[in-house]
């Protein structure tokens, strides 16, 4: 059976170890990532493979239904036994596939009590603000979250889709502990981000890890490593992440049981450093000729 322990660890925050290769309770809601998902006992059954696999790290966040994600996670596995529950706060939503910012302190504050609830824990082990709200200074939004932190309702923060200057920003108030931004093979936006937490050894999580565009196409270097593995190309994608620095930590949803195995295999494949380089240099040729059309 695959398993997420080949993936080694990562301390986040330096002291909450996790397997490196976690799970995405994203597509557990339904189309546009609103409202309850089409196949309830599936996405449950999706849930409760996790642990099996030796999956300890969830990503989901309150705005996934809106709520429905928290609900069924809660659901379906509390009480948490060796699993840190990452949720995020900040995106309002108005209907499938719309998400709005809200940096109001009072909104974000509203946020982690109304996960700590629908959780049902009494401290949130990373809370990720899942955008810097245009409506207020960043720094108000930073202040309340260091305040949460201090009060104990956070243990560890992260941030999402932000930039090197932002998280700067955020460590005068509270230390990073994990950033949370779109990153795969054939998008390197936040190539200048990960390089700088990987240096100072914050935790990056990449969303979307497994987008692979033209990469996926037969007779693509993806494809024929894949088929020299005996893997699909989504689990090659994955290993590919998981080499290119210590911190990365991906987090590949899906509300399908067989698909989130067949991710886990991600972890056990081992990939040269011949084979990571030929799919960097075509993820990079990928996204230069993007960038450029």
């Amino acid at each position: 059976m695959p398993s997420a322990h080949a993936s080694g660890t990562f301390a986040i925050g330096g002291d909450m170890p996790v397997h490196r290769l976690g799970f995405g309770a994203m597509r557990i809601t339904g189309q546009g990532i609103w409202g309850e998902p089409a196949d309830r006992a599936a996405a449950k059954a999706t849930l409760a493979r996790v642990p099996e696999l030796g999956i300890d790290l969830i990503d989901t966040a309150d705005s996934y239904g809106p709520f429905v994600s928290e609900d069924l996670i809660a659901e379906v596995l509390h009480p948490y036994k060796n699993l840190v529950i990452a949720t995020k706060g900040g995106l309002t939503r108005h209907g499938p596939d719309i998400w709005r910012p809200v940096g109001n302190p009072d909104y974000l504050r509203q946020c982690v009590l109304m996960s700590l609830r629908r959780l049902r824990i009494e401290r949130i082990d990373l809370w990720q603000l899942h955008r810097i709200g245009p409506d207020v200074p960043r720094e108000a939004q930073f202040a309340v979250i260091a305040a949460m932190r201090e009060e104990g309702l956070i243990r560890h923060v992260g941030l999402s889709e932000v930039s090197v200057d932002d998280i700067a920003a955020a460590q005068t108030f509270f230390p990073v502990a994990t950033v949370q931004n779109q990153y795969n093979l054939v998008d390197r936006t936040s190539e200048a981000v990960l390089d700088h937490c990987t240096a100072h050894g914050i935790g990056f999580i990449p969303w979307a890890p497994l987008a692979r565009g033209a990469l996926a196409r037969d007779g693509s270097v993806l494809s024929e490593i894949a088929k020299a593995h005996g893997a699909s190309d989504g689990a090659v994608a994955l290993a590919w992440l998981l080499k290119r620095a210590p911190v990365m930590l991906p987090i590949p949803g899906t509300g399908d049981p067989a698909h989130l195995a067949d991710n886990m295999k991600g972890a056990d494949l081992s990939l040269s450093d011949a084979e990571f380089a030929a799919l960097d240099a075509q993820g990079r040729a990928a996204w230069n000729a993007a960038q450029a059309g």
